[in-house]
C-alpha cells in the first residue's frame, strides 16, 4: 500500500558528491529538499575514488605563482580524448572549466582540504588537486553543511520510478524496507545516482556480453537513474566508452589507516603541511599505505614478460591483450601476476614500477611486500610457489614455460595477486542541455528533470585524473541552483 504524498519543492536521487553538491545549493535558495539514497550511508562512487579534483585559479596554484586560466583548461582537455575528440561536448566542458574554479572555493568552504596542483600532461600547469586525507572527506563535509542547510536525508530509499504529471517529472515511488512512498517534486527531480558500471543489462548493451562480466568498484553503480530517464525518452550518450576495464588488488580484509583516517579539516592541513615540508624518507612510508592500497597494477608488467595465470595456475591469453576482460571468466573471477627474480628487481626501482598516482609517489616490489602482504608471496622455488597459492604445480611450470618475452626461470618468484577486474567508471550519461534538463529523443526536455554527475554527463568526455569529480559538483551545484529557481516562481 502507498503512504500518503511527502511534498517537497525538490527531489534528488542519490547521495554522492553531486546530489550532495544539488541538494545543498537548493536548499540555500531556501526551498525544501530531499535526498533519497538507497544504500544505508551517503558516499556513492565519490567516496570510492582516489579525490582528485583538476582545476585552475585555486588558491594552491596561486600560491606557487601559478598564471593558468579557465580558457586554457578548456583547450587542453581534448588532449586526453584523443581520437575520440569529436564525440565530446564543447559547450559542458565550457561549463566545467569555467565554474570549477568556483567550486573549488566552495569544497574549501566546506571543510575539504587538497594537496596540489600536481602535474598531468597534457594540461600546460599544474591543475590535479588530491583531497586530505582520503575522498571520504567529501561526503563527511558535505553531509554537514547539508544538514545545516535543512537537507532532508532518507536512508534505504530505492527511487523505483519517475511520476509525471500532465507531461511534468512530479515526483518519484521509492522502495522501502516498510513499503512503497511517494515524495512529490513541485520543482522537479535530480538524478545524481551515479553511473552504470555494475548493470550487467546496461553494460551488455553499450559494451558487449563480455564486457557485462566486469564489476564494478562501486556495487550500486547500477544506472538506476538512467534506466528511469529513459522510459520517459531520455537518452544515453557514450555508453561504450568506460575507464576499464582494469585490474586491481583486492582489497585488504581490515580497512588500512589511510581510508580510517579522520576527514576533520585542521588534521587535513596539517597532513598538507606534512607532505609538502617533509624529508622524503619520512613521508614515504605514509604515501606507500595508500598507493599500494588503492591503485591497479601498472600494465607494463606484462610488457616485460610477467605472466597472468588464473587459481589453476593456467594462462588465460596474450597479458598485452585487454587480460582484464578475461578474468571474470577464471575460477573465483581472480587472477595472479607471476613475476621471477630478474623482474622482481626491475619493478623495484624507477622507471618500473608496479603503480603510481600521478604527482604524488611510487609503488615497488618491496612496497608490496611491505604494505600488502595479503597480495604479497614470495618463495625461492616454483614448486614452493604452487604450494603457498594452491596451485598445480604441472599447470603453473607450463605457464612459466609459455612466456615469449623473457624466462621466468630465477628464483626467488614473486605472484601479486589476487588481482580481480572492474569497471572504475563510465562515460555513458544522460543527454542534458546546458542547464542540466534531460533531453528526449527530439532533443526537447523532458520538463521537470534533471541530471548531474554521472548520470548526467551529457556527452561530456572527462578523460585525466580530476575531471569526474569536478563535473560531479560543478554538475551538482548548478542543477541545484537552476531547479530551485523552478520550484521558487512555479
Amino acid at each position: 500500500m502507498k503512504s500518503e504524498k511527502k511534498l517537497f519543492d525538490i527531489v534528488v536521487v542519490g547521495g554522492g558528491g553531486a546530489g550532495l553538491a544539488a541538494a545543498i545549493e537548493a536548499a540555500s535558495l531556501g526551498v525544501r529538499v530531499v535526498l533519497l539514497e538507497k544504500n544505508n550511508h551517503l558516499g556513492g562512487s565519490t567516496a570510492w575514488s582516489i579525490g582528485s579534483i583538476s582545476s585552475t585559479l585555486t588558491p594552491h596554484q596561486k600560491k606557487k605563482k601559478i598564471i593558468d586560466s579557465p580558457q586554457h583548461h578548456w583547450e587542453d582537455m581534448p588532449g586526453f580524448a584523443g581520437d575520440l575528440g569529436d564525440r565530446d561536448n564543447d559547450e559542458l566542458r565550457k561549463i566545467l572549466c569555467d565554474e570549477i574554479p568556483n567550486t573549488f572555493q566552495w569544497l574549501l568552504d566546506s571543510g575539504v582540504r587538497f594537496l596540489g596542483p600536481m602535474p598531468e600532461p597534457p594540461h600546460r600547469q599544474p591543475r590535479m588537486h588530491n583531497v586530505l586525507p582520503n575522498s571520504r572527506s567529501f561526503i563527511y563535509h558535505l553531509e554537514r553543511r547539508a544538514k545545516k542547510a535543512g537537507v532532508v536525508i532518507k536512508f534505504n530509499s530505492n527511487v523505483t520510478k519517475l511520476i509525471q504529471d500532465k507531461n511534468e517529472v512530479a515526483g518519484v515511488i521509492v522502495r522501502t524496507k516498510n513499503g512503497e512512498e511517494i515524495y512529490a517534486a513541485k520543482g522537479g527531480v535530480i538524478l545524481a545516482s551515479g553511473d552504470f558500471t555494475n548493470s550487467e543489462v546496461l553494460k551488455a548493451r553499450f559494451m558487449g556480453l563480455q564486457a557485462a562480466k566486469v564489476e564494478a568498484v562501486n556495487s550500486s553503480s547500477t544506472g538506476d537513474g538512467h534506466v528511469m530517464a529513459e522510459i520517459l525518452g531520455g537518452q544515453i550518450l557514450n555508453g561504450d566508452l568506460a575507464l576499464g576495464p582494469e585490474l586491481r588488488f583486492i582489497a585488504p580484509v581490515k580497512e588500512t589507516l589511510m581510508r580510517r583516517l579522520p576527514p576533520w579539516a585542521w588534521f587535513s592541513t596539517l597532513i598538507e603541511w606534512s607532505i609538502e615540508l617533509l624529508p622524503d624518507f619520512m613521508l614515504r612510508p605514509f604515501l606507500m599505505k595508500f598507493l599500494t592500497t588503492a591503485l591497479a597494477p601498472s600494465i607494463s608488467l606484462f610488457e616485460y614478460g610477467a605472466i597472468l595465470v588464473n587459481q589453476d595456475g593456467l594462462r588465460f591469453g596474450d597479458e598485452k591483450k585487454q587480460p582484464a576482460l578475461r578474468v571474470p571468466d577464471q575460477p573465483g573471477k581472480v587472477s595472479y601476476i607471476i613475476l621471477d627474480r630478474d623482474l622482481a628487481e626491475k619493478f623495484n626501482f624507477w622507471p618500473h614500477f608496479i603503480s603510481t598516482a600521478p604527482g604524488i609517489a611510487y609503488a615497488y616490489t618491496n612496497d608490496y611486500k611491505v604494505n600488502r602482504p595479503d597480495v604479497y608471496t614470495q618463495a625461492n622455488s616454483i614448486k614452493e610457489l604452487s604450494i603457498k597459492l594452491k596451485m598445480n604445480l604441472q599447470n603453473l611450470e607450463k605457464s612459466l614455460n609459455q612466456s615469449t618475452e623473457i624466462s621466468l626461470s630465477k628464483g626467488p618468484f614473486v605472484a601479486l595477486g589476487p588481482v580481480r577486474s572492474v569497471f572504475v567508471h563510465n562515460e555513458g550519461g544522460l543527454k542534458v542541455d546546458s542547464n542540466h534538463r534531460v533531453l528526449d529523443s527530439m532533443n526537447k526536455p523532458i520538463s521537470g528533470l534533471y541530471a548531474a554527475g554521472s548520470t548526467g554527463q551529457g556527452g561530456l568526455l572527462l578523460k585525466g585524473h580530476g575531471h569526474h569529480l569536478a563535473w560531479a559538483f560543478v554538475s551538482g551545484r548548478r542543477s541545484g541552483r537552476i531547479a530551485a529557481h523552478r520550484a521558487l516562481i512555479s
